[in-house]
């Protein structure tokens, strides 16, 4: 994802895709479910034979699976919402990394099962979908801290940096909440407008008014999560942890860093002109800092605030070097957003650090800036947004 490792929010995953063209007739009787006996298995493609497939789950969970004559293989394109538009294939079409959704009868042996019908979508149609969802997020992505929710009139109005947004949505607008414990989209569930509440971080994808002060949402993706101001006071790389006192509360924290966690680190010059930023007072509305030497808005793709003097965040953290738990070091200054957790531990989804100048500029201005600019979202894949 660009400031994640895969991208953070694209459209429909291609888990969700699957998903919903599985209400097709080859996988379910209409008005019906399912019986006990029939499994449906989402996954890629590790191996092709004549008869069979293996593919292993997101979950990592590995299943090898017999096909015949009489199993129905068709392949749809990423986005494909129903199978009207499906190409009959056959198993010796089938390649290494497609993604797969089987219905299938279990065998007595483990993991092992007899296919009725099978869903393809090809890795090469995933990647391209992923990198058009990717610039699409770029160009027409928003994002911000939760003030307010109308369920009735369909709008949210979220904070993002000294601005706040008017985010309008309608009965087609895709909403995904995140899991409290997850820093992966795939684990994001399809969620509705009253699921979302004041203090979440959201991003939204849609087309912005003139000002940019309004968007028409075609998706939204949301969570809740903490926004830590701290200073470092120990770390355990073989642990992959450290201990940060967090500023607000004077209190230790654990913080787990995974592979989906993304650690990075400001430049001093971007650091010193962030924090100018947040020392002038009356910065009009709409405009976000400008870090030295960062590009135009029509370089980077646009982002939140094209057109106008500023950029968004998101954009410089891209640019900001990525660095590892073993580069960090007891004193220093880091703003971290992380999963809910207990109170006293969390999960590292992203961290950067050189902010001391910030922090000192104005402590709850910059968790505002940081936490309104993230990518939400965690890597493996989450770019088939899966995040995925």
């Amino acid at each position: 994802m660009p400031f994640v490792k895969t991208s953070l929010a694209l459209g429909l995953s291609v888990s969700t895709a699957l998903a919903a063209v599985a209400v097709h007739p080859a996988f379910a009787t209409a008005g019906q479910t399912a019986p006990a006996s029939t499994a449906r298995l989402l996954g890629t493609v590790t191996a092709v034979n004549s008869d069979t497939i293996t593919i292993k789950s997101d979950a990592g969970v590995v299943s090898t699976i017999t096909v015949s004559d009489a199993t129905r293989i068709v392949r749809t394109e990423p986005g494909q919402r129903d199978l009207s538009s499906a190409t009959p294939i056959h198993v010796q079409d089938l390649a290494i990394g497609d993604r797969v959704l089987v219905r299938a009868t279990p065998v007595p042996a483990a993991n092992t099962y007899t296919a009725q019908a099978v869903i393809a979508m090809k890795k090469s149609d995933i990647a391209q979908r992923q990198q058009q969802e990717r610039e699409d997020w770029q160009k027409r992505g928003v994002g911000g801290i939760v003030k307010s929710v109308d369920t009735a009139g369909g709008t949210i109005v979220v904070a993002s940096g000294p601005r706040t947004i008017m985010i309008h949505t309608t009965p087609k607008t895709i909403i995904r909440q995140y899991a409290p414990d997850s820093v992966k989209f795939d684990d994001a569930k399809v969620s509705t407008l009253d699921q979302i509440k004041p203090g979440d971080q959201l991003r939204a994808r849609g087309d912005r008014n003139a000002d940019g002060a309004e968007v028409n949402a075609d998706e939204i993706v949301a969570g809740s999560f903490r926004n830590i101001a701290a200073t470092i006071a120990s770390v355990n790389p073989a642990g992959q942890t450290l201990t940060v006192t967090d500023l607000a509360t004077k209190k230790h924290v654990v913080i787990r860093v995974t592979p989906d966690s993304q650690l990075h680190r400001l430049a001093p010059e971007m650091a010193q002109a962030i924090a100018g930023r947040l020392k002038t007072a009356g910065t009009p509305a709409g405009e976000q800092p400008v870090a030295a030497g960062a590009r135009p808005p029509a370089e980077n793709g646009g982002g939140m605030g094209a057109g106008r003097r500023g950029g968004d965040l998101s954009q410089m953290l891209q640019r900001a070097p990525s660095v590892q738990l073993t580069d960090l070091h007891p004193g220093d200054a880091v703003m971290i957003v992380a999963t809910e957790g207990a109170s006293d531990a969390a999960t590292a989804i992203t961290l950067l650090a050189g902010v001391e100048p910030m922090l000192q500029a104005s402590t709850k201005a910059s968790q505002s800036l940081f936490s309104s600019s993230w990518s939400l979202g965690g890597g493996g894949d989450a770019a088939a947004a899966s995040q995925q």
